[in-house]
């Protein structure tokens, strides 16, 4: 019985199937082929579907082995073009006031009166709280009720003066008229210095309660807090009617800080400290906007640095401004010390690159031409970082590059999504961040 394929069978079968007859051939002859025409039953019928069967599973063979190596080796052509290329350490960081004042008592009591709440907006010089101040007004009180009593000893004091005086001025007159006693004549002179002494005596005592009165009443002017410097009131430790004692050191009432200038405190790690220099670029991002950037300087590098589960961390410093108020205290950010850049440069991925001579920064790169001939070329790169390069000479913009497979580049996609941002720059990772006061 003879089986004729219908047309759109024989259309149907042009694909895989078609690979396979080709094969079959040559499959039919192997020693596989072979033991299975010699299980298959002697019987026309049988015999079709038995190489039908002999089809079906070369036609998938041949589809794995042609069709599915095919997809999988596909070479993914890029297009050299224009753009930002930078090079960069990353790490994370924590915004801070760059100036802030943790205001506190200097005198014990209970805080009376507390004028200003989180948030408020204060210059310098403005009461912000009250402590009560009877205890120290009691002794400006007492201080000056002791100035009066010695001022009032002066006063007597001066009067026996000028009595003394007045005597030895008369024994001192009748003594050169041999006309008292010389015992008359040092008794008068020994008064008056006694008086003498008296005065001074209270002078300096009315010197000493005038000192503890002026210190008194500074004590007492400590139990109303003014703000020290303008600025925004951050935070607020101590409640209404609590009681302060700053006998042993000053309790902290609230911290006043300037926001306009925000100091960003990065932890770098110590494999990427030295590339970092004083003066450099730098900017960041916040989570809450990713896309705007804040620029500033390097402004310092702190010398001891920390250690957090075996990583030692160096902490650095730069400032920005903030006269916009968009950036708020403890914020994280996302910082990138810029190492180097170029704009609107020729860039291509690095995986276009193959290595030949990397301390020259001289790559190769196989190149499509029109024509869909491929040909090698020489490349000398600029700033590189993990995605891209700046391609100084030979590449020019429009040129078509092999970077790799379409899965390669599928497979470091995925590894890319999962990297984050930092891994998008180019940027080393600088670990995590521990809080600032």
């Amino acid at each position: 019985m003879d089986v004729e394929a219908k047309p759109g069978e024989l259309k149907q079968a042009e694909g895989p199937v078609a690979k396979a007859r080709a094969a079959y051939s040559k499959v039919a002859d192997s020693p596989i082929g072979k033991r299975v025409k010699g299980l298959a039953p002697k019987t026309q019928r049988t015999r079709l579907i038995a190489a039908a069967v002999l089809v079906v599973l070369l036609a998938g063979l041949g589809y794995w082995f042609w069709g599915g190596s095919g997809s999988a080796s596909e070479a993914l052509i890029v297009t050299v073009e224009k753009a930002d290329v930078e090079d960069s350490v990353t790490a994370l960081g924590n915004l801070q006031p760059r100036d802030y004042v943790d205001v506190g008592a200097q005198v014990s009591g209970q805080l009376d009166t507390l004028h200003v709440d989180v948030g408020a907006t204060v210059k310098k010089g403005d009461l912000l709280a009250e402590i009560d101040p009877q205890l120290q007004a009691a002794k400006v009180a007492a201080d000056q009720a002791q100035l009066k009593n010695l001022r009032a000893q002066q006063a007597d004091r001066q009067a026996q003066l000028d009595l003394a005086r007045g005597q030895y001025s008369r024994q001192k007159m009748l003594k050169a008229a041999n006309a008292t006693s010389e015992d008359a004549y040092q008794s008068s002179l020994s008064s008056m210095q006694s008086a003498i002494a008296g005065v001074n005596s209270v002078k300096a005592q009315i010197e000493q309660t005038t000192s503890t009165l002026k210190g008194d009443q500074v004590t007492l002017g400590y139990t109303k807090i003014y703000a020290p410097m303008a600025g925004t009131v951050v935070s607020v430790t101590a409640k209404q009617g609590q009681t302060l004692n700053a006998n042993q050191s000053a309790p902290v009432i609230l911290r006043v800080a300037d926001l306009s200038t925000m100091t960003v405190w990065t932890q770098v790690s110590e494999a990427d400290v030295p590339k970092l220099k004083t003066g450099m670029a730098a900017y960041f991002t916040i989570l809450g906007s990713p896309n705007k950037r804040w620029e500033g300087k390097l402004r310092q590098i702190l010398p001891t640095p920390e250690s957090v589960n075996n990583v030692v961390l160096y902490t650095a410093l730069f400032d920005v401004d903030n006269k916009d108020g968009d950036l708020m205290t403890q914020m994280t950010a996302q910082v990138f010390f810029v190492i180097s850049g170029a704009k609107d440069a020729i860039s291509v991925p690095i995986a276009a690159l193959k290595r030949y001579k990397p301390r020259q920064k001289l790559y190769k790169a196989t190149v499509v031409t029109e024509s869909g001939r491929q040909e090698e070329r020489e490349v000398q790169v600029g700033v590189t970082n993990r995605v891209s390069a700046q391609v100084l000479s030979g590449l020019n913009v429009g040129d078509r590059v092999i970077a790799g497979t379409k899965t390669e580049m599928s497979s470091t996609s995925q590894r890319d999504r999962t990297g984050g941002a930092a891994g998008r720059r180019g940027g080393q990772g600088g670990g995590g961040f521990r809080g600032f006061p």
